[in-house]
């Protein structure tokens, strides 16, 4: 596999390194000795299944709050989504950034989100599938969230969001000062 960190602290595009062949090509997409050796959470507790119909919709951005945080390992399965990840440690020195990565059935990208950033995506295609795994089980009481749109932020989303939960459209601006 192929880490690039992004700017965000932590955040990493993972590429798988392809073997081809005449038969088409063998890739590892987990190794959890290569994910400690890049100080990323190896653990795998949970994995989930996002189908999205249309193009245009929008999940997120969440993430769960202490102590029950979540890393996350995000994959494209089929279509292509606008995946990004923002920075929510107030220690951290990109605390408030974000970083992005397009994730598509073709490329077979990945990306990590680790704990502390909150967490949402973008399809940009029809029916667009998002699998991920994630280092902690979800606790309904500690999910939490902020705006997509929040100015506190500037995220760039690449198109118009067409289909949003009530919850992701309305969590109130973030005071960040």
């Amino acid at each position: 596999m192929l880490f690039t960190e992004t700017q965000v602290s932590g955040v990493f595009v993972i590429d798988p390194e392809r073997a081809e062949d005449e038969r088409g090509f063998f890739a590892r997409i987990w190794c959890r000795e290569e994910f400690e050796s890049h100080g990323l959470n190896p653990a795998l507790e949970q994995g989930n299944v996002s189908f999205n119909r249309h193009r245009g919709t929008l999940r997120g951005m969440h993430y769960q709050a202490p102590p029950h945080e979540e890393a996350k390992l995000m994959r494209c399965t089929m279509g292509a989504a606008y995946d990004v990840a923002l920075d929510l440690r107030p220690e951290s020195a990109t605390f408030g950034m974000h970083a992005v990565a397009l994730l598509t059935a073709q490329n077979r990208r990945m990306f990590y989100v680790p704990e502390g950033c909150a967490h949402g995506f973008l399809t940009l295609e029809d029916d667009t599938e998002v699998a991920y795994q994630m280092s902690a089980p979800y606790v309904p009481g500690s999910g939490r969230g902020v705006r997509w749109d929040d100015p506190a932020f500037g995220i760039p989303w690449p198109s118009d969001v067409r289909v949003i939960a009530e919850r992701d459209r309305t969590y109130p601006d973030t005071d960040i000062s």
